[in-house]
C-alpha cells in the first residue's frame, strides 16, 4: 500500500533495517517520560518510537496520546507514536481514531487460528485509517504492568512456519518469541535462541520489520546481538525507567514537586541516551 511509505513508524523502521541499527521504543506513562524521551532523541539526533500501553487510553481518556503526538510533531527528529500490546478489540478500534502511527494488534492470548483471524480483521480496520500494525506469532511468556492478560498463559516460541501466516494478515512488524520474556529473567539472565531469530528473519524475506519485546535487564552485548540478528524495533521499559523510579522514591519527600519532576525528566533522558547508543540509532535521524 502506497500510503504506508508516508507512515512514521513504517519510515523509521524501514530506515533502521536498511541501516542495521535498532530504534528504541520506550513505554511512556506520563508527561515527564515523553519530555525526557524526546529530549534524548533530539540530543542524540536519533529516531524514536514512543509507546503506550492500553492503560494510557483508559487512564487519561487519550490525553497522553495527544500529548505524545504533539511532541512528535514538534520534534526536530523523526518520532512515531505506537500502541503496544492492544489485546481488546473494542479498545483497538477506539485507538485507531487517536493519533497513533501504529498499533500492536496482540491476539496472542488466543489459539493460533483465532489469533490469525482476529489479527487479519483488525489489521484491515487499522489500515483503513492509515495505521500500520504489529502482531505476535507464538506467545511471549510472562506479564508486565499493562499486559497482564497473558501473564498466566504458557509461552509458545515462534516458528519460521508461522511467520508466513502472519505476514499474510497484512502486518508490518513482527514480534517473535525466541526465549525473550515479559518481566524479570532472574539471576540466570536472558537465554535467547539466536538461531531461531535468524530463521524467523530469513522467513520474513524483508517483508516485515522485527520487533524485540522483553528486554528487561538486557546486557549491552545481548541487545546488540539481537539487532545484528535483524531486530529493528527495540521495546524498552525497565531499562529506561529504573533510575527514574529510584529518583522518585529517594527524593519525593525532600524535593519540591517542580524540581522532582524536572530531575525525573533528566533521569529518563540519561537512560534513553544510553540505550540509543547501545542500539546504534545515535546520529541516524
Amino acid at each position: 500500500m502506497e500510503w504506508k511509505k508516508q507512515n512514521k513508524t513504517y519510515q523509521i523502521l524501514t530506515a533502521a533495517e536498511k541501516g542495521g541499527y535498532g530504534v528504541v521504543a520506550p513505554i511512556a506513562y506520563n508527561i515527564e517520560g515523553i519530555i525526557g524521551m524526546v529530549a534524548a532523541a533530539e540530543a542524540k539526533s536519533s529516531p524514536l518510537i514512543i509507546q503506550m500501553f492500553p492503560w494510557a487510553l483508559t487512564f487519561s481518556n487519550g490525553l497522553l496520546v495527544h500529548a505524545a503526538a504533539q511532541a512528535a510533531r514538534d520534534a526536530s527528529v523523526p518520532i512515531a507514536v505506537h500502541l503496544d500490546h492492544a489485546q481488546d478489540e473494542a479498545l483497538i478500534k477506539r485507538a485507531a481514531d487517536l493519533p497513533f502511527d501504529s498499533i500492536m494488534v496482540d491476539m496472542s492470548h488466543y489459539e493460533m487460528d483465532e489469533n490469525l483471524r482476529k489479527t487479519r480483521e483488525l489489521v484491515e480496520y487499522c489500515n483503513e485509517r492509515r495505521i500500520t500494525t504489529e502482531a505476535e506469532p507464538g506467545r511471549i511468556e510472562g506479564g508486565e504492568d499493562g499486559i497482564a492478560d497473558t501473564a498466566d498463559l504458557e509461552g509458545k516460541l515462534t516458528t519460521a512456519e508461522q511467520v508466513e501466516s502472519f505476514v499474510a494478515t497484512g502486518i508490518d512488524f513482527l514480534a517473535p518469541a525466541f526465549g525473550n520474556v515479559h518481566g524479570e529473567y532472574g539471576s540466570r539472565g536472558p537465554v535467547l535462541e539466536y538461531e531461531r531469530l535468524e530463521a524467523i528473519r530469513i522467513a520474513t524475506g524483508g517483508r516485515v520489520r522485527i520487533a524485540l519485546h522483553g528486554t528487561n535487564d538486557f546486557p549491552e552485548d545481548v541487545m546488540k546481538r539481537c539487532i545484528k540478528g535483524g531486530v529493528s524495533k527495540v521495546n524498552v521499559n525497565k531499562l529506561i525507567l529504573d533510575d527514574y523510579l529510584q529518583h522518585l522514591k529517594k527524593n519525593a519527600s525532600t524535593m519540591s514537586l517542580t524540581v522532582l519532576l524536572e530531575e525525573g525528566v533528566k533521569e529518563v533522558q540519561r537512560m534513553m541516551e544510553w540505550q540509543m547508543d547501545v542500539c546504534g540509532s545515535t546520529g541516524k535521524a
